[in-house]
């Protein structure tokens, strides 16, 4: 079976390239080789938090960022594109199959919002249930522990955060909870999230808690308040606690991660789209040097996936997408593009400081106003190829705050770009 689109990837950008093709009609097919970053990320969706000094409002921010770091992803979508993706975000997420559980903010202003060490991070759209742990103008918080979670430490963040400087004195204190659920000696975060859809589970917790809470005090939990009913378990808390309740990320697994990939899914079905997850695409498929579909090894064979557009969405270095040999030279593993913003040989490959910019930091596929990669002279490789996310050159997210943005704005406009160019683009969603 052909299909007007293949999306290569399941993380954030490739799921929202999808989805949006698939609620417009086209026949859309997701290939990837696991579940992608979602399920590693706290899925805040930072859009941009330093440039280099902390951004207060990102919005406003995006066009000297740009003009001061050409080649940004950034400056390949309007403001009104990033904009209108996060919208749609927003809508997918309160419609979708957890809902009400829903994403507030937007790009106006960036929250503070604490991390798993107790750093405090700008995000400007996050989940509700996080929603109550910004930082700006100072807070008394109560940070609570378990002490068969061990992928998150109440102590350390409270003592973090007490020394976070945000406009206003923030007061913070520890505790460390007895789980009142027997068995297993310890529990990553998913176990712990299905206890809490448990009513009677968030009632014991409760009790050990709401009489050493202080008068002004917020209380802020690892986040895994529930993984089936979100909204639910964290509205619970805070009418049995009488005061703002709020999530902090943990160390992977995220559940909030696993929660957008849940709505982003249910959202590609309920649309009509398909999706394949232990399939390892390993190169085009060609008829007379223009791409027609992808091969992707599904077990131990090969199989032909033909299709008008594909979409490129696997990520960099981190996740796999892009990868460098032992001689040092990169390549992208999906579809042999050629990989941007790799120091010739002879060149610095690092610097001294590991907090600096890296000369390999900004490496990626280069593409036009289009989205198409591109080659060394600027000609497009394949015209019905769009390359979205962590796999595009010229952005670095983890010092910018700035990849669940990029990954959100760039596969929505992927997806628009593609249905510009074909009969779907007639059925809006």
């Amino acid at each position: 079976m052909s299909h007007d689109t293949i999306v290569i990837g399941t993380g954030m950008a490739g799921l929202v390239a999808a989805v949006r093709l698939a609620q417009s009609g086209a026949r859309v097919l997701v290939l990837a080789k696991g579940v992608g970053s979602t399920h590693l990320c706290p899925s805040t969706i930072d859009v941009l938090g330093y440039g280099p000094q902390r951004i207060e409002r990102p919005g406003e921010a995006l066009a000297a960022h740009v003009e001061a770091n050409p080649g940004h992803p950034y400056g390949l979508v309007e403001v009104s594109g990033l904009e209108a993706a996060v919208e749609w975000f927003k809508e997918q997420t309160v419609s979708g199959p957890l809902g009400p559980y829903a994403y507030v903010g937007s790009l106006e202003a960036n929250k503070l919002l604490p991390t798993a060490v107790g750093a405090a991070k700008p995000s400007a759209v996050v989940p509700e249930t996080m929603a109550a742990g910004d930082l700006r103008g100072g807070a008394s918080l109560h940070i609570v522990g378990f002490r068969k979670l061990k992928d998150f430490h109440s102590a350390l963040v409270a003592d973090n955060v007490s020394r976070t400087e945000v406009g206003g004195p923030v007061e913070a204190r520890s505790a460390e909870l007895d789980l009142p659920a027997g068995g297993r000696v310890d529990l990553n975060g998913l176990a712990l999230a299905r206890h809490f859809d448990d009513a009677a589970f968030r009632s014991a917790v409760v009790a050990q808690i709401v009489r050493r809470l202080g008068a002004e005090e917020r209380v802020g939990f690892p986040a895994v308040l529930g993984i089936k009913d979100p909204h639910g378990a964290w509205a619970d808390l805070e009418h049995r606690l009488g005061r703002p309740v709020f999530e902090i990320p943990t160390l992977p697994p995220s559940v909030p991660g696993m929660r957008v990939f849940a709505i982003l899914r249910e959202a590609l079905r309920r649309s009509g789209g398909e999706l394949i997850l232990n399939a390892e695409v390993v190169g085009p498929a060609l008829e007379n040097g223009r791409l027609v579909g992808v091969r992707a090894n599904l077990g131990r064979r090969e199989v032909v996936h033909p299709a008008d557009h594909v979409v490129l969405a696997t990520g960099g270095f981190a996740s796999g997408g892009l990868e460098l040999d032992s001689r040092w030279k990169a390549r992208e593993r999906a579809l042999g593009l050629p990989v941007a913003g790799v120091p010739a040989p002879g060149e610095p490959r690092f610097t001294d400081s590991y907090f600096e910019e890296q000369p390999l930091s900004r490496a990626g596929i280069a593409v036009d106003r289009e989205l198409r990669p591109v080659g060394p002279g600027g000609e497009p490789v394949y015209d019905n190829v769009r390359v979205a996310g962590a796999t595009l050159a010229g952005a670095v997210p983890w010092t910018e705050k700035s990849g669940d943005g990029i990954s959100l704005a760039t596969g929505f406009r992927a997806a628009e770009l593609i249905l510009q160019t074909t009969t779907v683009a007639a059925v809006t969603a």
